[in-house]
């Protein structure tokens, strides 16, 4: 080989080193320097669901509000999968309920012998209602009444399930008591319909399509969770809170119904630094106006509940910022 054609060889691979090395400076990075560009995935759940809106959201003011930010939201199976995908850094961001974030670093329920040691809580976002839903014609009032009924608790293994498990354990009631039928909720709902339950449960944001959609067609009742029972809940389970579901709320039923929640919340893996934390809070509670034009249930998103039922460590930078400090 020319001894020119060897210097132009080591030319082009000198320059191929060079720009190798300027696009490792240059993307990819959740540092927080304005001149690297950020890329952030945030996992929400089904396209008809309400994580997914609300997260779409959260991309574009993320976008619109940290310099260098490349934020996207993608469609997931939702609080169980985005878990596993921040655990194995596919993802960055995830909305997940607050239940489901407490059973993965405590290992426990769906994640028992599967800790998951590298999450950081950045906000609650809004209430995700506990609700036993009935009809009207049934005459069951209260959850004491569900003895020896046929109930609808959830699809086996979900979070609502657990849900359902813990308030009913509250009572005194176990599956023995009942006819416990593994639906969920969207089976659930046809079953009561149909009269092939007596009860249904779920874990939503209210009102609830669902349940609207039974409301139209048959006068329903939601059961309360009392106050000694919630408290006691939430002294055995930190991330519920109570809540009240107004009256009104679903057509033909006008009495408020106390209850509990659990809080979907913002979540990221521990890949995200402090000054990001700081930085997507600060953009998210810079902009409630238009997360909460995103979808209903986002409405209840507030500041002043951004720390509720917060179940796990949270990103210290993002804590400073709810703090204010």
């Amino acid at each position: 080989m020319k001894l020119s054609s060897m210097k132009k060889l080591l030319i082009v691979g000198l320059a191929v080193i060079v720009s190798a090395f300027m696009l490792v400076g240059c993307g990819g990075s959740n540092g927080s320097s304005s001149n690297e560009k950020k890329f952030l995935n945030i996992a929400t759940g089904g396209t008809a669901g309400t994580y997914y809106p609300i997260g779409g959201a959260m991309a574009e003011v993320l976008n619109k509000d940290i310099p260098g930010m490349n934020a996207s939201a993608q469609s997931t199976g939702a609080s169980v999968a985005n878990i596993n995908m921040l655990k194995d850094g596919s993802v960055d961001l995830a909305i997940v309920q607050n239940d489901i974030t407490y059973y993965a670093v405590n290992g426990t329920e769906m994640f028992k012998d599967k800790k998951v040691d590298n999450l950081r809580g950045i906000a609650s976002l809004y209430p995700e209602t506990c609700q036993f839903v009935t009809l009207e014609s049934t005459g069951i009032k209260k959850i004491s009444d569900l003895k020896g009924k046929r109930v609808a608790v959830g699809a086996a293994g979900s979070g609502a399930e657990a849900n359902a498990r813990q308030i009913l354990e509250a009572y005194g009631i176990t599956y023995n008591d009942i006819d416990v039928q593994y639906l969920s909720f969207g089976e659930g709902a046809s079953a009561l319909k149909d009269g092939n339950v007596d009860a249904a449960f779920l874990t939503a944001g209210f009102p609830t399509a669902a349940v609207q959609d039974i409301a139209s067609q048959n006068p329903v009742r939601l059961l309360p969770v009392d106050s000694d029972k919630a408290d006691a809940l939430i002294a055995k389970y930190p991330f519920y809170t109570k809540t009240v579901v107004p009256a009104g709320t679903y057509a033909g039923f006008n009495e408020d119904v106390p209850t509990i929640s659990v809080m979907a919340m913002l979540v990221a893996n521990d890949k995200v630094d402090d000054k990001m934390g700081y930085d997507i809070a600060k953009a998210i509670f810079g902009n409630l106006d238009r997360i909460q034009a995103s979808h209903a249930a986002a409405k209840q998103i507030t500041k002043d509940s951004a720390m509720s039922g917060i179940s796990l460590t949270m990103n210290a930078g993002a804590e400073k910022f709810l703090k204010g400090e």
